[in-house]
């Protein structure tokens, strides 16, 4: 059996705009916290952006507020200017059925025009923290009447350095109030807030074992660093976008790559700190309105962006860590559409794709980037279905007459056809020919482990088929040393008949001796006399170990086992 709205008891009123705003059935954070805050009660909720939570917060606050009261009866604290609109404004969609009235107030808008509406009379108030505090300085926001508060995107106010702005406003409301708290994330600073302000709060966690959106698919692309902007253009080529946000690391970076994929015939612009407010809005307002559909930014500039129907997000450069990954792909695959998310991972970036994955609980795909073959194929197909499309049409007796004068030349029809297409396709741009690197999955460490075991191979094989007693005139000259580079002792310290091995743990890890006897004997299988001298440096060892099991050693040694909780890796000392 589905549950409804109206099984929440909502007032008629907000049922009609919720019918009108073709709300079906409630998401299940809207499904846990509407009957908790109806009753009252404060409340934590762990949701990523786009799963409903603006009505999961807004219903109840304008069920249990009551219109004419002529003064502030509702708060919403949301960390961003567009975040506190775009909250505002699907506020005053779900109120437009009663006479609430619902502002928004944030910077880069006039002080006068905020004024003159909160001394007209407003209900319910969402803004930036900074614009609250401005007015609440200047007399103008009263808030001693304000029952029903809400923190949005708190992980997000409290990373952009609002905390005491937001501790400030919690301070001027009255303790009699309601409480409910929003966030993607649960870092301890939100956590730390919620147990000072918040009483006996029910705690709702939307999935608790993926924090990504399960509407999300999640890929990845093994890449160079140079070849990141070739990747992404393939992909813009292959795939349907329809509108995109990429993330840079830096300012300067998103700039840069905005500039270059209008150069490569993408029309994208850059979003960042240092763009004006005013800037800043005419960017916005060509995205949304797909003018451009591409919009390069930085996390910090897109926080509390909320922008319905992006179908991509693209990870230029890797996320810092997973709570930063959660933010970025929440983005995408909201309302039950489908969304994309592509990371490029460089050769260096192999440990914080692992980071993401543990933390989001969920493997990203690995996936092939397109070749020239593939992206010239999907622009023939692109081109037929027009083609296709304008044939069905009809209406073309004025072409038509210029085919019959064509005909009347010495060129036959498939010419004739061909020089059109070309003529209506002169516009695509250029493929590119640049051939993008293919990354190998193996680590570096890896494939050097790899060659270390060759090399021991390849030794220990020319060994078996030297003669007992002979060496060749080079050997002879180099001492040996040709064919057993790790038996000079002057170069290396070891003893005869040792290799002498480097380990990636030293003693700022805690190592000890007896540590690494038994990591190397006990994990690899060799007896504890096979290994010789050790030393033991600040970050690092140096480990001698018997000829004949070197070559085990080092199969073994691919961070598979461990010595004081840190993955052990050996190779051949240089």
């Amino acid at each position: 059996m589905s549950f409804a709205f109206e099984n929440f008891g909502l007032d008629s009123r907000l049922l009609q705009a919720v019918k009108e705003l073709g709300y079906d059935q409630p998401t299940p954070i809207q499904l846990q916290a509407i009957p908790v805050l109806l009753s009252g009660r404060d409340m934590v909720g762990q949701a990523q952006t786009g799963t409903g939570k603006t009505a999961a917060f807004a219903l109840p606050m304008l069920q249990k507020i009551e219109p004419g009261q002529k003064h502030v009866q509702a708060l919403v604290m949301a960390p961003t200017r567009e975040l506190a609109i775009q909250v505002a404004e699907a506020t005053r969609q779900m109120a437009s059925a009663s006479p609430l009235k619902v502002m928004a107030i944030y910077g880069g808008q006039s002080y006068t025009i905020q004024t003159r509406q909160l001394e007209r009379g407003v209900d319910v108030v969402v803004g930036t923290p900074g614009r609250m505090i401005d007015l609440i300085n200047q007399k103008k926001l009263d808030l001693s009447h304000v029952r029903y508060l809400v923190l949005d995107e708190a992980d997000e106010m409290l990373e952009m350095g609002f905390i005491e702005d937001v501790e400030t406003i919690l301070k001027q409301v009255p303790e009699e109030r309601q409480v409910a708290l929003f966030s993607a994330t649960m870092p301890e600073a939100v956590r730390k807030l919620s147990a000072k302000y918040l009483k006996d709060p029910f705690r709702v966690r939307i999935d608790p074992t993926h924090l990504t959106v399960a509407e999300t698919e999640q890929r990845y692309y093994r890449v160079r660093e140079d070849d990141k902007l070739a990747a992404l253009t393939r992909l813009l080529e292959i795939e349907e976008v329809k509108s995109a946000l990429i993330f840079a690391r830096t300012k300067v970076r998103t700039q840069e790559l905005a500039d270059e994929l209008n150069r490569c015939g993408y029309p994208a612009e850059s979003l960042h700190g240092d763009l004006n407010q005013s800037r800043r809005e005419t960017v916005l307002g060509r995205f949304r309105s797909g003018t451009v559909t591409l919009l390069v930014a930085t996390d910090v500039a897109a926080r509390g962006l909320d922008i319905d129907d992006i179908s991509h997000v693209f990870n230029f450069d890797i996320p810092q860590d997973g709570e930063d990954y959660v933010h970025r792909i929440g983005r995408t695959g909201r309302a039950g559409r489908k969304g994309i998310a592509v990371t490029f991972v460089t050769p260096k970036e192999r440990r914080g794709l692992g980071f993401i994955e543990t933390y989001t609980k969920q493997p990203l795909k690995e996936c092939r980037l397109p070749g020239r073959e593939e992206i010239q194929a999907r622009r023939d197909e692109i081109f037929m279905q027009k083609l296709t499309a304008q044939l069905g049409k009809g209406k073309i007796t004025r072409e038509r007459a210029l085919i019959a004068r064509l005909e009347e030349t010495s060129f036959d029809l498939v010419e004739i056809a061909a020089a059109a297409i070309r003529m209506a396709r002169a516009g695509e741009v250029e493929l590119a020919m640049d051939e993008i690197v293919e990354v190998s999955a193996e680590s570096k460490q890896a494939r050097l482990q790899r060659r270390d075991v060759m090399l021991v191979e390849q030794i220990a094989s020319s060994k078996k088929d030297r003669k007992p007693g002979r060496s060749s005139a080079r050997d002879e000259k180099s001492g040996g040393a040709a064919a057993q580079p790790w038996l000079n002792k002057r170069q290396h310290g070891s003893e005869a008949g040792m290799v002498r091995l480097m380990m990636s743990l030293g003693s700022e890890h805690g190592v000890r001796p007896g540590d690494i006897v038994g990591a190397i004997a006990s994990e690899v299988g060799i007896p504890g006399k096979a290994i010789g001298e050790i030393d033991i440096r600040l970050d690092h060892t140096f480990v001698d170990v018997a000829e004949k099991h070197v070559r085990q050693v080092l199969k073994e040694s691919t961070g598979k086992y461990f010595l004081r909780g840190k993955a052990v890796m050996l190779k051949l000392a240089n």
